[in-house]
């Protein structure tokens, strides 16, 4: 039986979703663990995102075979029960044999949350980057006009020694604001490692006037990461939703 899981995480105590050989302290890790003690031997969970270290999530989704016999609201049920509290699978549905959490999906959302000024939301710090200087949100409209499309995205790679295709393609970069919280909303068929941050980063520079809106054209040319911004901080990004057809 293959079944496909929609799980929510609050990534800050973690070294991110994928099994590591060097901790056990990555999601992957810990929902493998329940649900092999639940089946009485060992299952490997496919994720369709691979959330860096710090990185939360609302809409991570993960395919897993089981033995027959077990439904979804039982494996839901079991994983609630024995999860840690900051961990929690909202939906858990049968799925067809050749579901596959990454292969299928045709697309990401991920959400970036920015806290602007001097005053910061006491509640909200563990998922916010805290932005104090005015940003100018109408020149980084601007350059996320040219992100968007399909581009070759080297430059905003995080992983030097990537040997597969850089070429993604940007649905849409929305930049939208409420108060003094700034999100900045990402849809495309896929990311590259590190790629929403150093997005976000390069974004930040502009809106505080360290780089034009036009500058993007040449650091998608260069297809070098130094020609990028800084990597935004992991506590602001969230794994809104994954696409499927």
């Amino acid at each position: 039986m293959n079944f496909k899981l929609t799980i929510q995480y609050d990534g800050t105590r973690y070294d991110g979703w994928q099994r590591q050989g060097n901790t056990d302290n990555t999601l992957q890790g810990r929902l493998e663990g329940v649900l092999s003690r639940m089946v009485g031997k060992p299952v490997e969970i496919q994720g369709a995102g691979r959330t860096d270290a710090g990185v939360h999530a609302r809409g991570q989704v993960a395919s897993v075979h089981l033995p027959e016999g077990y439904t979804p609201q039982e494996v839901q049920n079991y994983l609630n029960r024995y999860l840690p509290e900051d961990v929690a699978v909202v939906e858990v549905v049968e799925v067809g044999e050749r579901f596959h959490a990454r292969l299928s999906a045709t697309g990401k959302e991920y959400r970036y949350h920015i806290r602007m000024g001097s005053v910061p939301n006491v509640f909200a710090r563990k998922y916010q980057y805290r932005v104090e200087e005015p940003l100018d949100l109408a020149a980084m409209e601007r350059a996320a006009g040219y992100l968007t499309g399909k581009h070759d995205f080297r430059s905003f790679c995080g992983n030097r020694r990537f040997k597969k295709s850089t070429v993604r393609e940007v649905f849409h970069i929305g930049v939208e604001v409420c108060g003094s919280d700034l999100t900045l909303v990402y849809q495309g068929d896929g990311f590259l490692y590190n790629m929403v941050r150093i997005l976000t980063g390069t974004l930040l520079e502009v809106g505080l006037g360290q780089r034009t809106p036009e500058s993007m054209v040449d650091i998608l040319e260069a297809r070098e990461r130094t020609a990028a911004g800084k990597t935004a901080p992991a506590q602001g990004l969230v794994l809104q939703e994954v696409y499927y057809p």
